[in-house]
């Protein structure tokens, strides 16, 4: 019954401290998206002809988040009837958020006003024994930085 307790309390502060980072980053994202709104991120292959840029730049943005214990659980629970992993989708989209964001930040410091061609990579980490468990998500944001 101890370990009933014990189980239940972690799992309880899991889903507490989970909620609480990734509402913190979600705040986050959405102030620097706002900051950073005036450049824009194309992911088109060709420009516009009247962009005529004096230089162009890579810029890159990569990210690394770990899934909290609460995530993974259910995760684990919903492996086991198949289906959408829902709660690994904020994971996903908050990885994608941050990395197109630091992506434009360093075009920002480049003097850019447009990144161009932008790609997205992703991977997954795993952690443990398992093949199948997740325990962080990688992406990588990369685009052509058009400098006036």
């Amino acid at each position: 019954m101890a370990d009933l307790i014990i189980f239940l309390t972690l799992l309880a502060l899991g889903y507490f401290f989970g909620r609480l980072a990734e509402s913190r980053h979600y705040r986050s994202i959405i102030k620097r998206e706002k900051a950073l709104a005036r450049i824009p991120a194309i992911a088109s292959k060709i420009p516009s002809p009247d962009l005529k840029p004096q230089q162009t730049v890579l810029v890159t943005g990569s990210v690394v988040i770990s899934v909290d214990y609460f995530k993974r659980f259910l995760a684990g629970l919903r492996n086991l009837v198949g289906g959408r992993v829902k709660s690994y989708e904020s994971l996903v989209d908050r990885a994608r958020r941050e990395a197109v964001l630091r992506m434009k930040d360093q075009a920002r410091v480049k003097g850019a006003s447009l990144v161009f061609n932008v790609k997205l990579e992703t991977s997954s980490i795993s952690q443990g024994r398992r093949e199948n468990s997740i325990g962080s998500i990688e992406v990588l944001a990369y685009g052509t930085a058009f400098i006036n």
